[in-house]
């Protein structure tokens, strides 16, 4: 082995490798100029490096630019192609925002966009001013932009805790990984500092407090080392790209597979982004799982909108997003920590009151009790006072204050029962009736008003019903294990049936579930053809999440209305939409990151070859929406519709590829039966042509006759055979012209035999023609070829001393011709196919035949409005019979 072999790149780095280049060769080059506050010359350093490229000789466009009314800065632009702004209102105000279609539609080499973190007025079709960039670069287009380090998403909480500032608009990470070049733009802190007392910065006015307060050099220390950090971490990235392809030994990190749980606690955020910041530093996979627990699904309900933020938060930073229902969390975490080979499990610390934690095991502890080789990261949180905990705490508390109070009732009404038994029941009975409560709060309350009904309900019992009544005090020390047993009994009660009705709400949720994907499946399954396809996913999707559905398919430029809901109506703006959606391949509309305004929320239906087509959904509630139980049944059947008709679309590329194998073997059978019934008689006439050439002087005349009369047989029978194609050709291209006049049937008769008097010599035909026979509407010519031609098929196949049978009668209107021989006949599965072309049985040595003289004659025929069938006869033989209306004038 040499020591080029040594230093030769694996054949996974060099796969990777390639798949990298094979992204990004199709997408459009980001560069991003990266600061950590504003004033640091972020747009200036853009602009110059955009006059720069245009020296070069690249097509450059101003998409959007903030001056902020800088000489300098506005110098620099001059000489620039800027794109106007497109103007939206709002609120009754008019916003100006970047014209992304105007950019699209112009499509230069390379477009500047300032503010990536830019937050679009409503209305637009994005939410953020860097899905647009995504949207350009998507479509092949160089970006340059600006952006400071504070917003990107993953930092933060770490900026808000080093400020004392929340930034509300925020970039997800995947940019800077995305990103060809990073441009850091720094600056000293004091000559920052100093910019801003000389006025050189923009400060809004509405902001200009929050900005004093950001500008101290304590943050903007901070914030610079932040933006050197990133940058030195791209940069130590593409460091081990490279030593990785080119097989370069280096310390290379363990893969590591991250996983974090989120719950719709205001402290989930932070959790994802510390997660994101550890998977980033580890360089590993992460996941974020949501557990839906039957007993938190009040909670559930109110908190929807912030658990679907995590989720989207977390898909956003780069992670794998999942959803279970279960009814323990500790159980559905660690078998999907187990089931994903998960090296490390990120939990928030519990700030539980202690007494809490006493009376239940917090989860984390639970988690690293049984987590085995998996490590438990734990991340520590300050007390979060903001409105939203308050807003939520409060909303729970209110839901919790209800099931207290019910079990307060319950209490109520299990006492007053009791006191009117009392006289007919000894005390200790009476628990029963306590017992009763605990079961109808475990049922119809759930868990915790369950337990507090068992504690009301061992106070009213020592306080009304033990003596002495009205006291807490008890004089007989045996009640003390009454007490005892009612309180173990009741807590055992209410544990059990209220886990006993989580579970039945667990399995009642996947029953409905997979119910309706069992529905689907049956009616896709049965559906053989588009139409059925989109009626069973309309009427399917309609039951299982009573919503309004429509599904539009591409119609050569644009997407067409195939299947709708009754009421439902997509204007242009939703059309649009739905085009965007299957254009881009991502969802669009209600609940998603792009052109939020639309009424419904539209998904393609993808399959891993193409798009099919998109289906829009209007649920009835806006946190509909936000469901994962319903976003997971949408996934499904959008993935299964659209699997559908993949098969449809496969099934019928299937029978045109059989149609094609069938008429690829007709034209094989065709050009056989040509080469040899057009070589036989050529061979003949070519033999006695050749012959009369030679040796025609040393031939009699009897012997040249008979040459020459040979010849001329082998010359009709080829004449027939062309013609016969000829009249096959045009009857299967529609040509076929009628000369319909009235005809003598017995003038038709004739004209056939004379035509076959050669042919048949000496065979006896027998003529059987009614004496009233009308005048029949006919081609007189053609007809007598459809005669001539059964002639000619009888004869061929009766035997030698046997007869031909024609007769003609009249029927209720219709005239019928038969032409009957004594041959051997047609197997009775055969009779419907001696129509078919080619088609021919064993037949007499020396008999020929191409099998399309039937086949013409049916063509004919029908073509004069009639019918033609063959029987077998009794005694053996073979009868064909052609109808024809009669038509009379």
């Amino acid at each position: 082995m040499t020591g080029t072999d040594d230093i030769r790149p694996t054949p996974e780095a060099m796969l990777k490798l390639a798949q990298a280049e094979e992204v990004t060769a199709e997408l459009g080059k980001l560069k991003i100029f990266l600061g950590y506050a504003a004033g640091v010359g972020k747009t200036y350093a853009m602009l110059e490096a955009a006059r720069l490229r245009k020296h070069e000789g690249r097509d450059v466009l101003v998409g959007y630019a903030e001056s902020h009314g800088r000489p300098e800065t506005d110098v620099l632009l001059e000489g620039l192609e800027l794109l106007p702004c497109r103007e939206t209102s709002y609120a009754g105000v008019t916003l100006p925002e970047m014209d992304l279609d105007g950019i699209l539609s112009r499509r230069p080499q390379i477009v500047l966009v300032d503010e990536l973190a830019h937050s679009n007025a409503p209305g637009s079709r994005h939410e953020k001013r860097w899905q647009d960039v995504e949207e350009l670069l998507e479509a092949g287009i160089d970006v340059y932009t600006t952006v400071n380090i504070q917003h990107f998403e993953s930092l933060n909480d770490v900026v808000s805790q080093i400020t004392g500032i929340t930034v509300r608009e925020t970039v997800p990470d995947r940019l800077l990984d995305l990103a060809f070049e990073i441009k850091l733009i720094d600056l000293p802190p004091e000559d920052l500092i100093q910019r801003l007392q000389e006025g050189k910065v923009y400060v809004p006015d509405q902001a200009a407090k929050a900005i004093e307060k950001f500008f101290r050099p304590g943050n903007l220390m901070a914030l610079r080392e932040l933006s050197l950090r990133r940058t030195a971490a791209r940069v130590d990235d593409q460091m081990r790209a490279y030593m990785e392809t080119q097989s370069i030994a280096g310390p290379w990190p363990t893969a590591e597979r991250l996983l974090v749980c989120v719950s719709g606690s205001p402290y989930s955020e932070k959790l994802i982004r510390a997660t994101c910041r550890l998977a980033e530093e580890l360089k590993a996979q992460w996941f974020t799982l949501y557990i839906e627990t039957p007993q938190g699904g009040k909670q559930v309900e109110e908190n929807r909108g912030r658990i679907w933020q995590n989720l989207r938060l977390a898909e956003g930073l780069g992670a794998q997003v999942a959803s279970v229902t279960a009814v323990d969390v500790t159980d559905a975490v660690m078998e999907y920590a187990s089931r994903h080979n998960i090296s490390k499990i990120v939990v928030g610390k519990p700030n539980r009151p202690r007494w809490r934690e006493v009376l239940q095991q917090p989860i984390v502890d639970r988690i690293i009790r049984r987590s085995g080789a998996i490590d438990i990261v734990v991340v520590s949180f300050t007390q979060e006072t903001g409105a939203d905990v308050s807003g939520v705490s409060g909303k729970r508390a209110s839901f919790e204050t209800k099931g207290y109070t019910a079990s307060l009732v319950l209490v109520a009404a299990a006492t007053i029962l009791c006191e009117l038994l009392r006289p007919f029941l000894a005390p200790t009975n009476m628990v029963m009736f306590y017992l009763l409560a605990v079961v109808v709060a475990s049922v119809r309350l759930g868990r915790k008003p369950a337990i507090a009904t068992v504690f009301l309900s061992v106070i009213a019992f020592n306080f009304f019903f033990v003596p002495p009544r009205l006291t807490f005090v008890v004089a007989d020390a045996q009640y003390l294990l009454t007490f005892l047993g009612l309180f173990v009994v009741g807590m055992v009660i209410s544990s059990l049936v209220a886990r006993a009705r989580e579970r039945a709400e667990v399995m009642r949720s996947r029953e409905v579930q997979t119910a309706s994907l069992y529905y689907l499946s049956r009616d896709l399954a049965a559906s053989a053809d588009i139409d059925a396809v989109l009626k069973a996913v309309q009427r399917n999707v309609e039951e299982a999440l009573d919503a309004q559905v429509a599904i539009l398919l591409p119609e050569g430029e644009h997407l067409d209305i195939m299947a709708s809901s009754n009421g439902l109506a997509l204007d242009i703006k939703e059309q649009a939409v739905a085009d965007w959606a299957f254009r881009n391949n991502h969802p669009a509309g209600r609940a998603t990151d792009t052109l939020v305004s639309a009424n419904l929320i539209y998904l393609p239906l993808q399959t891993p070859s193409s798009v099919l087509g998109v289906m829009g959904v209007k649920l009835m509630h806006q946190h509909d929406y936000h469901s994962q139980d319903n976003r997971r049944l949408l996934d499904a059947f959008t993935t299964q519709a659209a699997m559908a008709m993949e098969r449809i679309r496969f099934s019928r590329q299937a029978e045109q590829a059989q149609i094609l194998q069938a008429r690829e073997n007709l034209e094989r059978a065709l050009l056989n039966s040509i080469s040899h019934d057009l070589r036989t008689p050529l061979v003949s006439v070519t033999g006695v042509l050749s012959s009369l050439k030679e040796e025609g002087t040393h031939l009699s005349d009897q012997v040249r006759r008979e040459l020459l009369d040979s010849a001329c047989s082998e010359a009709e029978r080829l004449n027939r055979f062309v013609g016969n194609l000829l009249d096959m050709t045009r009857i299967e291209a529609g040509a076929i012209r009628l000369n319909v006049e009235l005809c003598d049937v017995q003038d038709l008769v004739g004209c056939a035999l004379a035509a076959t008097e050669q042919r048949l010599g000496n065979r006896s035909v027998e003529i059987r023609l009614a004496d009233d026979l009308p005048l029949v509407s006919m081609d007189l010519v053609l007809m007598t070829q459809v005669l001539v031609n059964l002639l000619d098929n009888a004869h061929k196949y009766a035997s030698a001393e046997s007869s031909i049978e024609v007769s003609a009668t009249t029927d209720n209107g219709w005239l019928s011709l038969e032409v009957s021989d004594r041959g051997p006949g047609v197997p009775e599965h055969d009779l419907k196919r001696v129509f078919d072309k080619f088609y021919r049985i064993p037949i007499p040595e020396g008999a020929g035949g191409t099998g399309l003289g039937l086949s013409i004659c049916k063509g004919i025929v029908e073509a004069h409005g009639g019918k033609i069938i063959a029987e077998n006869r009794t005694g053996g033989g073979l009868r064909i019979v052609i109808r024809l209306p009669l038509m009379q004038k």
